[in-house]
């Protein structure tokens, strides 16, 4: 098993003019010895089929630990290195979707408490009325969590007319369901409010600026040596490469949001990077992207919600008592996201930690599910690590 591992250490502040809390962030460094439990269980966790490969990459202050360990595929035994793309699937939810939200709330054209009705007029039905915006980003609109509209419509219009019709299962605010459907709902909202596809809007206001250059929707044929494959789909009758694993997001065209971006570790270092700074407030003048630190810290605080829900608007938030995707250790300030391929970040602004895990545990079957497990010893490991345990 060939592991790459890539340490990149942030330069020092000066010393003059700069606070004590930034001297002490730039003074925290991460070492392979620091981390080298947490790569070398990621290595076993390939040796033993929980995926094919991985990528991790930690950020705590300026500096970074990456790895990459195992391989692209069942066919393909090169070893993965920071540039292996990853399709994202539910990341996109939030590294697209609920960020294109909030610069649309930014701008002053989506209000959150509003009804979806007001922007898509084509969502009726019995208690629709009263679903308003802020229900779908905490997943308590009432909409089933999923259906297989992908095998019974024939075109993305006739998927959307789908969605847009299908009935509440419960009435607004009354139950936590994780939903695609809610995503896809708010997706057209977006589109609508912006005037253009999220696909476009992400690209021109967020990928470009914050320079994502490996991170799209629909990645180009040039991508493809470089891309994970995930499944070996039944549906499609073969093993997806470059193509999104989201059946429903397949029957889209690719581009929902609720999953079809791609990206790669070190894209997503940036975008935790910008998260960061703008959730502590310290973004420069010049910076790409500016939002307030508080509409950040909104979206990424837990909401109040019925029994169940962990979630903020978009982001989710640590499993009380630990247990889910984040943990045990990280603050309770943290936020993150899964993704069903076997992606996930969190990040945690008390610490000033994020953790990118990328894999491709989906391929060659969906049926491995060891990404849960991993996911938790990963979390846990890193903070003991930073901590200093």
């Amino acid at each position: 098993m060939r592991i790459s591992i890539t340490l990149l250490l942030g330069a020092l502040c000066a010393t003059s003019g700069t606070s004590a809390a930034q001297e002490s962030m730039a003074r925290r460094s991460l070492d392979g010895g620091r981390l080298a439990w947490t790569r070398d269980y990621l290595s076993a966790q390939a040796a033993r089929g929980a995926f094919p490969g991985a990528v991790l990459l930690v950020g705590w202050g300026d500096a970074e630990f990456l790895a990459a360990v195992g391989h692209y595929g069942r066919d393909d035994l090169r070893p993965v290195t920071d540039s292996t793309i990853y399709d994202l699937a539910s990341l996109t939810k939030v590294v697209g979707l609920t960020t294109a939200v909030m610069l649309l709330v930014a701008d002053g054209v989506l209000d959150l408490d509003a009804s979806v009705a007001a922007y898509v007029p084509a969502f009726l039905g019995e208690g629709k009325d009263q679903v308003r915006v802020r229900h779908l980003l905490t997943h308590t609109s009432g909409l089933a969590p999923w259906e297989p509209f992908y095998r019974e419509t024939h075109s993305r219009q006739e998927a959307l007319d789908r969605v847009l019709a299908a009935p509440l299962q419960t009435l607004p605010g009354a139950r936590y369901a994780y939903s695609d459907l809610g995503a896809i709902v708010l997706t057209q909202i977006v589109e609508t409010v912006a005037g253009e596809s999220l696909e476009h809007l992400l690209a021109r206001r967020v990928f470009e600026p914050l320079g994502m250059t490996d991170t799209r929707f629909r990645p180009p044929a040039s991508w493809r040596p470089r891309i994970a494959p995930t499944e070996d789909d039944p549906w499609r009758g073969r093993v997806l490469r470059g193509e999104v694993h989201d059946e429903n997001a397949a029957r889209l065209g690719g581009v929902s949001g609720h999953a079809g971006i791609f990206s790669t570790a070190p894209d997503l270092s940036r975008f935790a990077r910008w998260l960061l700074d703008v959730y502590h407030d310290r973004l420069s003048e010049d910076a790409p992207i500016h939002l307030s630190a508080d509409l950040v810290r909104q979206f990424t605080s837990k909401q109040p919600g019925p029994e169940g829900s962990t979630r903020a608007l978009g982001w989710d938030t640590p499993t009380p008592g630990g247990g889910g995707s984040a943990g045990h250790l990280l603050s309770p300030t943290s936020f993150g996201h899964t993704g069903f391929t076997g992606t996930s970040i969190w990040i945690d602004p008390d610490r000033e930690l994020f953790i990118i895990l990328l894999t491709n545990r989906v391929h060659p079957s969906r049926e491995n599910t060891a990404i849960r497990r991993v996911r938790s010893t990963v979390a846990d490991s890193v903070v003991k690590a930073v901590d200093g345990g």
